[in-house]
C-alpha cells in the first residue's frame, strides 16, 4: 500500500520502489481497500529485497513492526526511515473487521505521507 500511495503522490517528483523482507502475493484486502481511494496496485507484485542489493538508494524506508531490523544496509547516502504501522495482513475477524484494519493502516500510511513527508525532507 505504501508503495501505491507514494507514487500516486509523489509521481511526478520521486522513483519509488518496493520490497518485502518475507515477499508473497500481493494481498487482495490491499488491492479492494486501495481501489476504494482510487488507487489501482492490482497490478503491483511483491519483490524481495534481493532485487535491490548493490542498487544506491536516497532514502529507504521500512513501515511495518521490525522490518527496519531486518531491512539490508544500502550502499550511498540512504537515509533510513521507519514508520512503524502493524501489518493488517495479521488482522483477525471478520471480513469486513479484517477490511477495516486494512483501511486504517491505508490511511495511517497516507497521512504519514502527506503531512510528514516533506517534513521529513528537511
Amino acid at each position: 500500500m505504501a508503495e501505491g500511495i507514494a507514487r500516486h503522490l509523489f509521481f511526478d517528483r520521486y522513483e519509488v520502489f518496493s520490497a518485502g523482507v518475507l515477499p508473497c502475493n500481493v494481498n487482495q484486502n490491499a488491492i479492494t481497500v486501495m481501489a476504494e481511494i482510487g488507487i489501482d496496485i492490482s497490478h503491483h507484485r511483491s519483490k524481495s529485497l534481493n532485487e535491490y542489493i548493490g542498487h544506491s538508494f536516497d532514502y529507504v524506508m521500512t513501515v511495518c513492526g521490525n522490518a527496519d531490523q531486518k531491512c539490508p544496509i544500502f550502499p550511498g547516502p540512504a537515509k533510513r526511515l521507519h514508520w512503524p504501522f502493524e501489518d493488517p495482513a495479521n488482522a483477525c475477524g471478520t471480513s469486513e473487521e479484517i477490511l477495516e484494519e486494512f483501511r486504517k493502516v491505508r490511511d495511517m500510511i497516507r497521512k504519514k505521507f502527506e503531512q510528514d513527508w516533506l517534513t521529513t525532507l528537511a
